[in-house]
């Protein structure tokens, strides 16, 4: 008895969690002016494409929706070659000053990202990169918490393993690309899927630095777009949902390695 009123609970906690973006759905698929009826309908009274028509037809909403994957998978990419092979170096390599640098970079956690906004629009603007792709994805190469986490998963490969390709005359970036790169599978994953949704969802900073309006990201369009139409919610509800649907699926095709990477990599160390 007490299973089932626990899996009635979680079911209802999960229904309750799924409602918005399943009437999100549902409004962007009504007509114009339809969600503003009191009280507000739960389905489309007659189920239409016409606002997902508008946002690509007039509202340029397939330039916006081509940045955002641009940026994102530059970002991504940029962000794995940085942040795995300092992750891999700060656990298995040694050179000089390697744990006083890493707590240094842990330091560095504590300053709010806010903070750091001024000097970083300053350097871009000083290296001429202000309202242009590089902007957005120079921040991007790499973290802390990226570091972090490929560190920690790192430092589960046996050294012995290292070790033993050494002596049999494999150099560092064949140990590196052979044997290190394929054990880190699922933090790969899961730093992948971290980069890519942050970039995707990020509203501040390309707001910060792009000002032509041809460079925007889809968050950035969309609330520029509300602006225009305060009054269009289907309108605004099929932006949402273009916003929201890849990195959704994205989410949901790769969360085994997702959770993976996080149960197993960064509990360790």
């Amino acid at each position: 008895m007490k299973k089932i009123l626990l899996n009635a609970v979680m079911a209802l906690a999960g229904l309750l969690a799924v409602f918005p973006l399943v009437w999100m759905v549902a409004v962007s698929l009504m007509r114009p002016g339809e969600a503003s009826a009191f009280p507000p309908p739960l389905v489309p009274a007659e189920a239409t494409l016409a606002n997902y028509r508008e946002l690509f037809a007039h509202a340029g909403i397939g330039r916006y929706l081509f940045n955002s994957l641009l940026l994102s998978t530059g970002a991504t990419v940029l962000s794995l070659a940085f942040n795995v092979t300092a992750g891999y170096a700060f656990a298995k390599l040694r050179f000089r000053g390697r744990d006083r640098i890493f707590r240094a970079l842990l330091g560095a956690l504590v300053v709010p990202a806010q903070v750091a906004m001024l000097p970083l629009f300053l350097l871009l603007k000083h290296l001429g990169l202000v309202n242009t792709y590089g902007a957005v994805l120079v921040p991007a190469l790499a973290s802390v918490f990226g570091i972090f986490l490929v560190r920690q998963y790192a430092l589960s490969i046996p050294d012995a393993l290292l070790e033993a390709a050494r002596m049999d005359g494999a150099g560092e970036w064949r140990i590196f690309r052979a044997i290190v790169l394929p054990l880190l599978g699922p933090i790969l994953v899961t730093l992948a899927i971290f980069t890519f949704l942050g970039t995707w969802n990020d509203f501040m900073w390309p707001l910060i630095v792009l000002t032509d309006s041809e460079l925007y990201t889809l968050p950035v369009a969309l609330a520029s777009l509300s602006r225009e139409h305060v009054q269009d919610n289907e309108l605004m509800m099929a932006g949402a949902v273009l916003t929201i649907a890849p990195v959704l699926l994205l989410f949901l095709g790769l969360q085994r390695y997702y959770i993976q990477g996080l149960l197993v990599g960064s509990v360790k160390g």
